[in-house]
């Protein structure tokens, strides 16, 4: 069992920089690929982000590819999503998701653990 916090979300102007933590309880955290997620106002949940569970592998959805970096600090079990040059377009709520396994993952259904979300809000 896996519980995941989120923190870091908040209010941004357009071109700021954010970074959201996700802390993870249990002894197994390095054993879990950690996704990234988020849903924007009535739509559904979109993938983001997502890293394997060394670290070594990372992949981007085209929207974040070059502004977002994902990173992870096992002795810490917290995952990390560095957000730069945000847009309006990134508003949303922001989870992050646990899988165990040694790849990475994409979709929603993929994932056992979910946090409950922080908010993100990028004003223009």
């Amino acid at each position: 069992q896996v519980q995941l916090v989120e923190s870091g979300g908040g209010l941004v102007q357009a071109g700021g920089s954010l970074r959201l933590s996700c802390a993870a309880s249990g002894r197994t955290f390095s054993s879990y690929a950690m996704g990234w997620f988020r849903q924007p106002p009535g739509k559904d949940r979109e993938f983001v982000a997502t890293i394997s569970w060394s670290g070594g592998g990372t992949y981007y959805a085209h929207s974040v590819n070059g502004r977002f970096t994902i990173s992870r600090d096992n002795a810490k079990n917290t995952v990390y999503l560095q957000m730069s040059n945000l847009r309006t377009e990134d508003t949303a709520v922001y989870y992050c998701a646990a899988k165990q396994g040694h790849n990475y993952y994409i979709l929603v259904r993929e994932y056992d653990y979910w946090g409950q979300g922080t908010q993100v809000t990028v004003s223009s």
